[in-house]
This record gives C-alpha cells, structure tokens and sequence, in this order.
C-alpha cells in the first residue's frame, strides 16, 4: 500500500471510529485529520494554518448575522402572528391545524433559517394545540419536524452560506432565489400527505376562510416577513452582500423585537445574544476543524479519486445522481447538517457537475438531503427536539413520520430530475 492510500486510511478509517463511538463531530473531524496529518510528516503550524484560512473569509460573517437574526425575531413574539397567519390562509381545509404547522414553518423558516429552532418555536405552541383539537400527538409532532426542514430551503439560510464558501464561486443570491420553489414543492408535498391521513383519521377543518382576516393578519405579520424581502431583494437587486443585508436584518430585527412587537426588553436581548454565541461557538468550531480535514482531502486527492469510484461504477448519470442521493441520505443518519456540507461538497460536487448538474441545484440537494438526516436515528437532533417537545417516544415519532419521509423523498427526486424547479428564479433575475 502506497503512503498516500495508508494516509487516507488513517484519516478515514479513525474519523469513522470516532464517530461510532459517539465523539463529538468536531473533535472527531480534527483529531483524524491531527493524526493524518502526522502520519505524512506534517508540521502543527499546517493545523493552525488551515483553521483560521478556513474562517478567514468575509463572506461567512453572514452566517453569525443570519444565526442572530433568526434569534432576536425568534423570541421577538413573532411566533403566534406567523401561526395566526397561516391559520387565516389555511386553517379552514381538512386538518386544518396541519396545514397550519406547514404553512407556518414556511413563514417562520424565512426567518430563523433552522430546522432546529422551528421545531423548538413552533412545537412548543402547536403540538399541544393540535393535540387538544383532537389530533394524534404521534402525528402532530410528526408534521411539526417535518415540516421545519422547509426553513433549510426558504432564504435567508445560513447553511447555503456554508455551501456556497464549501463550493467556491456559487453566488449566495442564487442560492437564496433557488430555495424557494422546492421550499414551497415540499410544503406542497407534505400539505398533501397530511390532507390523505386527516381524511382517514376524520381530524376537524378550522375556522371558514375570510379575506378580512387574512389581511388582517398579514398587516400584523408584514413587520416580520420584511425582514426576509429584506435581505433576499438587497441580495439579488445588487444592493447589499450576503454579510452586509444580514447585518442590516440584524438591526432590523431587533427594532421589532423590542420596539415593535415588544416580544423582547433589553435584558431578553441579552440573553438571546448568550445563546446565539453557544450556538455560533459549535459553528465555527465546525467550519474551521472541518477546512484541516477539507486540506487532508484535497492534498490525498480523494475528490478525484472518489470521482473516478463512483464513474467507474456507472456511467449512466441517472444512477450516478440516485447514488450522490443515496450517499447524503446515508452521512445525514450519522453525522450533522454542517459538517456534511462541509466535508462532502468538496468530494461530491465535482462529481454532480460532471452529469450535468449545476452546482446551485446540487446545493438545493445537499440541504434537502440533510434536512432528511435531521429526521432520522441514530443522530437526527430534529427528531430529538420534536419528541422531547412532543412529549412522545421517539420510535412512536418515527413510525408517525414514514409516510412523510415518502413526500420528502418524491421531493428530493424531482429536484433531481427536474433542474428547472431550482434554476427557475435564478434564472430569471440572473
């Protein structure tokens, strides 16, 4: 065995130990690459080197802006206007209550941008609510988790600002305009599945629809759908940067906050910028061990070698793509949302544009994938939430999910299949 192969199973093999034996992703990721790079010779400085190159970039301060965004409008009391809204657009159909965790998680999605949050925000107030009206609890935290993956998808999302860094020269604006389709496809989808299982189960239809309520509601909720317009239209319009517009929604949404819906005094605000420094401390740790295991890659040449595995298997470019899925769906039941991006975009992409995929649809693909992971045992933290939330056993949730997790995956197949659902706005206004 050559010294290039013995290194890349030193790094591939200890980093799969380490995840079997639950270490956390970051260590996990730095020490495999640590004792790579030891392997080869290298020196530590390599190590420091490639951590702050990898944070290094401009373009990634939208991430901590975006993440604080999402948490200043998140506990800013926007949460019952963004429900109330949905219920005047949908809460009259069969399971009315479900469209309204859909419709919801779209709404609030444009805001926080996390699966994670939406499932906290969200299902704290509507699980309960749905149960009362007489829904299954099993099947109410179900369409909750689900339907919060429509967040990953809906701009602004702090994780196609990773993707975008991860696959280098893939504008953000794009990105963002590419996500809202197959964020409303899967809405679409699941709003169906839970249409078919509300009618099987005879759950109630809400109040009749009335236009005066809509716009009632929707004077109500503009406050905090501006921030959204915001950020996407200074983006594409070429006003702002992806950091510059999160920075200015970060203002913005702290005005509302306070001053508007008044959801936060000072001292919340505080407190909520404590918890978004937690949550940006995981990130960056992430991003920055992540680019030294990226570097072990890149100087072993497994991207192309990966490349050459997976052509040599096929060359037909349907199974090359249902196998690019297959992969992601299978790192996504082990491994979080962030480091998938981060380890897998370098290896697979090339691979996605050599069948003729463009690299913002790969993008859309990647997230979906990783949305599906959240939802998924042994390491799905959307699943864990939703059950301690739910207040139900988690194999009872993941049984309730099956049939969602089938409406997902129809969804992740025509974006697949179909480039133009994703290329469509970028497209468009590029």
């Amino acid at each position: 065995m050559s010294a290039e192969s013995m290194a890349i199973l030193v790094l591939l093999a200890s980093f799969g130990i380490m995840i079997m034996l639950r270490f956390p992703i970051a260590y996990a990721v730095a020490l495999s690459s640590l004792l790579c790079l030891l392997y080869q010779g290298l020196p530590f400085t390599t190590i420091c080197q490639q951590m702050v190159k990898g944070i290094n970039s401009f373009s990634l301060m939208a991430v901590p802006f975006f993440i604080t965004m999402g948490c200043l409008m998140g506990s800013g009391g926007i949460s019952d206007k963004l429900i109330a809204l949905a219920n005047a657009c949908v809460g009259w159909m069969t399971g009315g209550m479900a469209m309204v965790n859909i419709v919801a998680s779209y709404f609030f999605g444009g805001i926080s941008g996390s699966a994670a949050a939406d499932t906290a925000s969200l299902g704290s107030i509507l699980i309960p609510m749905m149960v009362d009206q007489g829904y299954d609890d099993d099947f109410s935290t179900a369409v909750t988790i689900t339907s919060s993956c429509e967040g990953l998808l809906v701009p602004p999302s702090h994780n196609m600002v990773i993707y975008a860094m991860s696959a280098g020269g893939v504008s953000v604006g794009s990105l963002f305009l590419a996500g809202y389709i197959p964020g409303a496809l899967l809405a679409i989808s699941l709003m169906i599945g839970s249409y078919i299982i509300s009618k099987k189960r005879n759950y109630p239809k809400g109040d009749k629809f009335t236009f005066k309520n809509l716009l009632k509601q929707l004077s109500v909720s503009v406050w905090a759908l501006a921030a959204v317009i915001i950020v996407v239209v200074g983006v594409v319009g070429g006003w702002f940067t992806a950091t510059e517009s999160a920075a200015v929604a970060v203002i913005y949404s702290l005005i509302v906050s306070v001053y508007i819906y008044k959801g936060l005094d000072w001292k919340g605000v505080w407190r909520v910028l404590g918890d978004c420094v937690d949550t940006l401390s995981i990130v960056l740790i992430l991003i920055s061990t992540s680019s030294i295991f990226g570097y072990c890659l890149t100087t072993l040449h497994v991207p192309s070698m990966a490349a050459n595995a997976v052509i040599g298997l096929t060359n037909n470019p349907i199974l090359i793509a249902l196998l690019l899925n297959l992969i992601l769906l299978v790192l996504g039941c082990i491994m979080d949302m962030a480091p998938i991006i981060l380890i897998a975009t370098p290896i697979l992409l090339p691979i996605a544009t050599s069948i003729g995929i463009n690299p913002i649809q790969f993008g859309i693909m990647i997230v979906l994938n990783c949305g599906i992971g959240l939802l998924t045992p042994p390491v799905g933290a959307v699943l864990f939430i939703g059950s301690a939330v739910g207040k139900v056993k988690m194999e009872k949730v993941v049984k309730a999910t099956l049939p969602f997790y089938l409406c997902m995956l129809i969804v992740l197949l025509l974006l697949t299949f179909i480039p133009e659902i994703t290329m469509l706005l970028p497209n468009l206004f590029y």
